[in-house]
């Protein structure tokens, strides 16, 4: 339906097979400093040259910490559930020729294929808002994806270290199932969320999981590091599905599968757009100047063109300085038009072309940002509940990632079309 965009690279003579794509919520297209390497707000996960993925073979019971540390020292994968001062139990892990696994985590090791950090709403993640303290995981999860058709992609709680290790120590949440193997949770978890309907205008938010280290689905805990797990869900299963949203504690990843991809807008399709609404001439009803939304490589800076809008009402102007209220706050004024008093902010066109549901126009912006996407869009984040802090639940601007606020999250926009 839409060509491959730029970020999409080619192999010299086939283009390699794409599981799929994870968007970091909260960039409009790129981090605010810039992608670097392994650190970018967008990670493409392709068909490795060569398997790498492991899966489950012996399990050792130890009572003695060398012990412990020699199997974990054979160059194997393994997860060490330390469940007392003299009792381990070890489970080695064997290569799997079938499927492709990838890694997600703050560390910048080399077994971290994407390195996360905390988004901080609003975008203003700069140097000097460094987090103090981040509650993501080193190694947060792993993604594994089978290597033949359909290419289904899995995901599990904690990634494992430089040493190929996973230690889940006394004080994390851990268990022997019925069938005798052992699971346990990371300390702030890995919570999934898989629209219903898929990742479309017609979707409808789904129910917030935790995935478990063996890739089990269990309802919540009471709080984010509660010590005692959900309830079994025995009914949903880690697979990811396009649109399924995964949580880390500090950052939350939108999941897209390669045909999920190819049916949605491009960076291109939304460049088209904008220059669209632009050719459209819209005015501003009181200045009666040319409004423009600016190129989307200046979308950090106030132009003089730039659109501005009342958010309680939706008329979009131009940039002016009247309309104060001395009764209202700072950033409230007066809208000319209809004399609605409310938020006056400028318009930025959402450029993430991953978190759009469809290809319509750029016609309603979240509240109180002013991020501007198409409506099915805009409706779409404004029902989705986002993981905050340790047990708060929010809508936010997917662009940014600011929570949002009033009647119904997003406003519909009136522009006024030129005079002559």
């Amino acid at each position: 339906m839409f060509s491959p965009g730029p970020e999409e690279h080619c192999a010299p003579n086939k283009e390699p097979v794409k599981y799929g794509e994870l968007v970091v919520l909260g960039y409009n297209g790129a981090l605010p400093n810039g992608d670097r390497g392994r650190r970018k707000s967008r990670f493409a996960l392709y068909k490795r040259p060569k398997a790498n993925g492991v899966k489950p073979s012996t399990v050792h019971v130890i009572s003695t910490p060398q012990a412990s540390k020699a199997i974990s020292c054979k160059g194997q994968h393994s997860i060490s559930y330390t469940l007392s001062r003299n009792q381990t139990v070890v489970v080695e892990y064997t290569h799997d020729k079938d499927t492709d696994m990838f890694q997600v985590g703050r560390s910048t090791e080399s077994p971290i294929d994407f390195v996360v950090t905390d988004t901080i709403s609003g975008s203003q993640n700069n140097d000097e808002a460094q987090i103090t303290q981040s509650t993501i995981s080193r190694f947060a999860c792993r993604i594994v994806c089978d290597r033949n058709e359909p290419y289904t992609a899995r995901i599990f709680a904690a990634g494992f270290d430089s040493s190929k290790n996973i230690f889940l120590g006394e004080k994390a949440a851990k268990w022997k199932n019925p069938d005798g193997h052992m699971d346990g949770l990371t300390t702030n978890g890995v919570l999934v969320m898989h629209p219903r309907g898929g990742f479309t205008e017609e979707s409808q938010p789904g129910v917030w999981r935790e995935i478990s280290v063996c890739g089990d689905v269990y309802t919540l805990r009471e709080t984010r590091s509660a010590q005692q797990r959900g309830k079994l869900v025995e009914t949903e299963t880690n697979v990811l599905q396009d649109g399924s949203l995964i949580d880390l504690c500090g950052a939350t990843l939108l999941w897209r599968t390669a045909d999920g991809l190819f049916h949605t807008p491009t960076q291109k399709h939304i460049e088209a757009l904008r220059q669209e609404i632009n050719a459209a001439r819209p005015q501003c009803p009181v200045g009666l100047n040319t409004l423009a939304f600016p190129s989307i490589n200046r979308k950090e800076v106030v132009e003089e063109k730039q659109p501005w809008a009342y958010l309680s009402c939706g008329h979009v102007h131009g940039y002016h300085n009247w309309g104060h209220r001395s009764d209202t706050e700072a950033n409230e004024r007066e809208c000319p038009m209809c004399r609605t008093v409310g938020p006056y902010v400028p318009l930025w066109l959402g450029c993430e072309a991953g978190f759009y549901v469809d290809a319509g126009p750029p016609t309603h912006a979240f509240t109180p940002c002013g991020h501007v996407c198409s409506e099915k869009s805009a409706k779409y984040w404004s029902q989705i509940p986002l993981p905050h802090g340790t047990h708060a639940f929010h809508a936010a601007c997917p662009f940014c990632a600011t929570q949002l606020l009033g009647e119904q999250n997003c406003i519909k926009l009136i522009f006024q079309g030129p005079v002559d």
